[in-house]
């Protein structure tokens, strides 16, 4: 496998020269810096990579381009922004950046409720606590219908959460699930996150699914033709969030999107983390059954509790089998390899690590630090290397 960094461009608190020690080759970032709402340059985007590539390293994976919420919407807006999108798309691949993440998530990206959640260890890990966040979505934005969209005994363990709350302690949950984290879409405020959700109202998962389908009828014969793959990213958490639609967080839901345009270009994000914070998510499974169209990797863990709040475990030690799911991608590899490919080699980062060590009282972007990822991907150079000892 391609060993890849996340890297959030010239202002990222971890330098390029970190990532090559901590045992990266390949880059994974995008145009942090540029609207959306415009085509990423040529000039631009080489500008990006000729930094990447002073450090000794190369641009592996763009992630990413976002979508907007104007594609999500499918209304008179998607057009345009589809092409806007396109041509971004293809400026990249004129450079020579061949995989291509995306998310489809209405209105929040990823979503945490406590940033720096205390382990056993006394490291310090990323949380989505279930009874926080519906404390901070019934009592606290006091979104029209929240209520509706839970169930009652969780709605009044959320009003009893937030009673223990200060005040402080409410901004920072604020902060946390509406403020933006590294490489979400947008940031917002109290009233600006209303109102992004009320363009929403009324939408169903089918509606969502559509806008989907025709996104992915205009970019996949661009993406093929270009010679690109795209990997869609699981929805993360994969459950509704404000009682908006979501639709990359099920095995249904991937198996529905390869099958609504079927080429290798239209691929996944095998988000091991993302995924596996959902119970009924068998990730190994996951991985054999769609490792065909496995673009690129995140290897992550999460513990999850029943009432669907989780925490970013060890790279190893969280509910999914990390060994069988790197047994999965070595094959396909080797399965690529043997068609003569030159793209058999998948991309793969170690997402979000713990605080640990003296990073704990560094100013770090959240999930992205140094030692933390340093350590995963350690650990998961350690499994390929057992396993490439032992043979698949």
């Amino acid at each position: 496998m391609e060993s890849c960094w996340r890297w959030f461009g010239p202002k990222d608190l971890v330098p390029l020269s970190h990532a090559r020690q901590a045992g990266a080759t390949g880059i994974v970032t995008a145009l942090h810096d540029v609207s959306y709402a415009r085509v990423w340059s040529p000039a631009e985007i080489e500008a990006r990579k000729a930094l990447v590539e002073a450090a000794g390293l190369r641009w592996s994976v763009c992630e990413s381009i976002p979508v907007p919420s104007a594609i999500k919407l499918g209304g008179s807006g998607a057009r345009a922004a589809i092409g806007v999108w396109k041509d971004s798309l293809a400026n990249l691949a004129r450079s020579g950046i061949r995989t291509v993440c995306y998310n489809f998530m209405p209105v929040v990206d990823w979503t945490r409720t406590d940033l720096r959640f205390e382990m056993p260890t006394g490291a310090l890990a990323l949380r989505f606590d279930m009874a926080e966040f519906v404390a901070y979505d019934v009592f606290v934005l006091r979104r029209k219908g929240a209520e509706e969209n839970y169930a009652p005994d969780l709605v009044r363990r959320a009003e009893e959460r937030l009673k223990g709350l200060t005040p402080e302690d409410v901004q920072r949950l604020e902060n946390n699930i509406i403020a933006g984290l590294p490489g979400g879409e947008d940031s917002y405020g109290r009233e600006a996150i209303r109102s992004a959700i009320a363009l929403f109202d009324g939408m169903a998962a089918q509606d969502l699914q559509a806008s989907l389908d025709a996104f992915l009828r205009e970019v996949v014969p661009v993406a093929a033709e270009l010679g690109v793959r795209l990997a869609i990213h699981p929805d993360d958490p994969p459950i509704s969030l404000f009682g908006l639609p979501r639709v990359v967080s099920t095995a249904a839901d991937l198996r529905r999107i390869v099958g609504s345009v079927d080429h290798v270009a239209n691929g996944l994000t095998l988000c091991v983390g993302s995924l596996g914070s959902r119970a009924d998510n068998d990730v190994p499974a996951i991985a054999r059954e769609f490792a065909t169209r496995i673009n690129f990797a995140h290897l992550r863990d999460v513990a999850i509790e029943p009432d669907g709040s989780f925490v970013e475990a060890a790279h190893l030690e969280g509910r999914s089998d990390m060994y069988a799911i790197l047994r999965a991608l070595l094959a396909e590899e080797t399965r690529r390899g043997n068609e003569g490919r030159q793209d058999h080699l998948i991309p793969m980062r170690s997402d979000h690590g713990h605080l640990i060590g003296d990073d704990i009282d560094k100013p770090t972007n959240p999930g992205y630090s140094l030692i933390g990822r340093l350590k995963g991907l350690a650990e998961l150079h350690g499994v390929i290397h057992a396993i490439g000892k032992a043979g698949l």
